[in-house]
C-alpha cells in the first residue's frame, strides 16, 4: 500500500521546520486529528493527551543504492538531537560528494543515535531490491535497539552510535515514530509505528541526515570496491549504469560485486 504525504507536512518549508512538526505529532497526535493509540507508549499503553514534545522521538530512515548495477543497499536510522542541530540539512541527492563528505562527522555529531547497515548484493538477487532495502532498514533499527527484531548479521559490519534505550528520561519509554522516506513502510515492522513521507529526506532533518549519513557511507565502500577490481570506475559511478560502467563491463566481464538480477540487456 501505498501512502501520501500527511497534510500537516504539505506546507512545509524547511526539513528542521519538518522535523519540528513531526515530533509535536507523534508526541501529541490527536491535535492532528490521529489516533492516539496509534503511538503509545509505556508499559499500559496509556498517553496523556498534552504528553510533552521531548516524550517522542522522530527516526529518520532513508537507503541508498536502489538503482545501480553493483554493490549493497545501505540504509541508515537516524535520531536528531534536536530538530536544529544541523541547519544545513537537505536532502543528499541536491548535495555535491564534497559537500556531503565536509558534513558527514558533523551529521554524526548532530545525531543522538544512529545506525547504518546494509544488505548485500547475494541478498538483494535472492530477495529483489525492494526486500533488500527493507532488510537494511530493519538492521539499522535493530542495531539501534527496537524491539521484536531478529535479523542476522549482515556481510558490511553495522555502524551505530548510542540507541534507543540511552533516549529514554526517567526510566521511561519514549513513544518512538519511525518517519521512513518515500510512500511505502518497512515491512516487518510494526505498521502503527511508522509514517512514510514523500520526498522526506528534503522535509524532515532526521531523514536528511539518515540520507547524508547512508550515502557517504555506500560511495566510501565503492571506492573500496574500485581498488579490488580497478578499471570499473567504481569510485566515480557508485555503481550506477553510466555509459563508462557499461563499457568497462563489456571490456572487462562483471565482477562477483554486479548484482545478476541487475543487467542490462543492452549488454
Amino acid at each position: 500500500m501505498k501512502f501520501k504525504l500527511p497534510a500537516f507536512l504539505e506546507n512545509i518549508e524547511s526539513p528542521v521546520e519538518g522535523e519540528v512538526a513531526l515530533r509535536k505529532f507523534a508526541a501529541n497526535p490527536l491535535a492532528f486529528g490521529g489516533d492516539l493509540d496509534l503511538f503509545s507508549a509505556g508499559a499500559d499503553g496509556a498517553r496523556s493527551e498534552n504528553a510533552p514534545e521531548n516524550s517522542a522521538i522522530v527516526v529518520g530512515i532513508d537507503e541508498v543504492g536502489r538503482g545501480p548495477l553493483a554493490g549493497p543497499v545501505v540504509a541508515c536510522a537516524a535520531v536528531l538531537q534536536s530538530p536544529d542541530a544541523l541547519l544545513t540539512l537537505n536532502d543528499s541527492k541536491k548535495l555535491s560528494r564534497p559537500k556531503r563528505e565536509a558534513m558527514f562527522d558533523a551529521v554524526k555529531d548532530a545525531c543522538a543515535c544512529y545506525a547504518i547497515a546494509s544488505a548485500s548484493v547475494e541478498e538483494i538477487d535472492e530477495m529483489n531490491i525492494l526486500e533488500a532495502d527493507f532488510l537494511a532498514m530493519r538492521r539499522a533499527l535493530q542495531a539501534l535497539g527496537f524491539p521484536g527484531l531478529n535479523e542476522f548479521a549482515p556481510e558490511i559490519p553495522i555502524e551505530v552510535k548510542g540507541s534507543f534505550a540511552s533516549l529514554t528520561t526517567n526510566h521511561q519509554p519514549l513513544t518512538t515514530l519511525i518517519a521512513v522516506d518515500g510512500n511505502l513502510k518497512i515491512r516487518g515492522v510494526p505498521a502503527e509505528k511508522q509514517m512514510p513521507i514523500v520526498k522526506g529526506d528534503g522535509r524532515i532533518a532526521s531523514i536528511s541526515a539518515a540520507s547524508i549519513l547512508a550515502k557517504v557511507f555506500r560511495d566510501r565502500y565503492m571506492d573500496k570496491l574500485e581498488e579490488t577490481y580497478p578499471g570499473y570506475g567504481f569510485d566515480k559511478h557508485a555503481g550506477y549504469g553510466t555509459k563508462s560502467h557499461l563499457d568497462a563491463i563489456r571490456r572487462l566481464g562483471f565482477t562477483p560485486a554486479h548484482r545478476k538480477s541487475f543487467h542490462p540487456k543492452s549488454l
